[in-house]
């Protein structure tokens, strides 16, 4: 049995998931999986670093792909529902994704897909996937139109983070889950984004007891929001924060550029359009900079980044309507933009390209 309370509870259309955070609890996989999946023909779908970094004990089948954005296409999808009808697997399948944020969209969505619909159980072993990817149910893939264009809504049974595997990581990959937290913060817990400020040393040095609490704290701002908006019709927008300009910047660089680290330039750029648009004060862009730069984040745009090119992979956001660029811009810490219902922003090409200009020298910013 797992023996904590669940951080948070998800909601959803067909019923709720819980969402556990207990150091330690990876080493319990074997007999969790079983009891959260009971009767079911388990598969495990990891990455290669995950599978060497974190060994999940399970006895099933286990399905390896390549670590990275590279592997989170329709190609591996079909490959990995392929290998597991190969297998003989049929509607009494559970499958359990172990590893980072890649992993959980991409097993998430073969658990979506395979036989219409078959459980699954997230093991989220990354600070972003844990503070972000794993809770909401969102599965799929990356085209080449952009980021996460093909997917389907499958809520997990259960969310198991274990914030003991986090001493694995790279300290990119951490310094990414930071960014995601500190989004959170920003959107709808003032407090929480000075709670990150004044801890990030910390927090960079691998503190236990800290990342288990950023993590709880994560998990229940973002539990609540898309307990509320489970299709994200509405506020659940907010949490794409930072992500338009964030997703353009990987799409741009071919996914050379860390998630966190082109969400962190987004955030920047997105409140100087803010206070463009006369909906957020000049300071907040700055304030948002110098946060993450403590947590060792790039926050400006490259010189060689072209603006048109950005431009048109913004085009291809989920967020767009029509020929119509909208952003989740916030107002102030704590705080977005579209309380009264429309929770993004229409924005012209012409004044972000203005924008964009503008965000590739620290003067704009203070």
């Amino acid at each position: 049995m797992v023996a904590v309370e669940p951080a948070a509870t998800v909601t959803h259309a067909a019923g709720s998931y819980p969402v556990f955070v207990e150091p330690g609890i990876a080493g319990r996989l074997p007999a969790l999986a079983a009891e959260l999946l009971p009767g079911l023909r388990l598969a495990v779908i990891t990455d290669r670093t995950v599978g060497r970094a974190v060994p999940h004990g399970i006895d099933a089948p286990t399905l390896v792909v390549a670590p990275g954005e590279a592997s989170k296409t329709r190609a591996r999808w079909s490959g990995l529902t392929d290998r597991l009808l190969d297998l003989g697997y049929g509607r009494d399948a559970g499958v359990v994704a172990v590893g980072g944020g890649v992993v959980g969209d991409l097993a998430g969505f073969v658990a979506a897909t395979l036989l219409r619909g078959v459980p699954w159980l997230q093991v989220p072993t990354s600070l972003l996937a844990m503070v972000d990817a794993s809770v909401g149910g969102k599965t799929g893939v990356n085209t080449g139109h952009g980021k996460n264009l093909v997917g389907a809504f499958h809520p997990p049974v259960a969310v198991l983070a274990d914030p003991a595997v986090l001493r694995t990581l790279h300290p990119d990959h951490l310094g990414a889950g930071l960014v995601e937290a500190l989004k959170h913060g920003l959107v709808a817990d003032a407090g929480y984004f000075e709670w990150i400020g004044a801890h990030a040393d910390a927090l960079l040095a691998l503190d236990s007891a800290l990342l288990s609490e950023l993590v709880a704290r994560s998990v229940r701002i973002k539990a609540g929001v898309v307990s509320e908006d489970e299709r994200e019709r509405g506020r659940r927008a907010i949490l794409n924060a930072g992500h338009t300009v964030g997703h353009a910047i990987e799409r741009i660089t071919d996914f050379t550029i860390p998630h966190g680290d082109a969400v962190a330039i987004g955030l920047v750029v997105e409140a100087l359009l803010a206070h463009r648009l006369g909906l957020a004060e000049r300071a907040l862009a700055p304030t948002i900079r110098l946060a993450l730069e403590r947590l060792g984040r790039p926050t400006l745009l490259e010189p060689s980044w072209d603006d048109a090119a950005l431009l048109d992979a913004m085009a291809h956001d989920k967020k767009v309507r029509g020929d119509t660029l909208r952003f989740a811009l916030p107002i102030r810490i704590g705080a977005m933009a579209g309380a009264d219902g429309q929770w993004t922003v229409p924005v012209s090409r012409d004044l972000m390209r203005i924008v964009l200009s503008t965000a590739r020298t620290s003067a704009t910013l203070f």
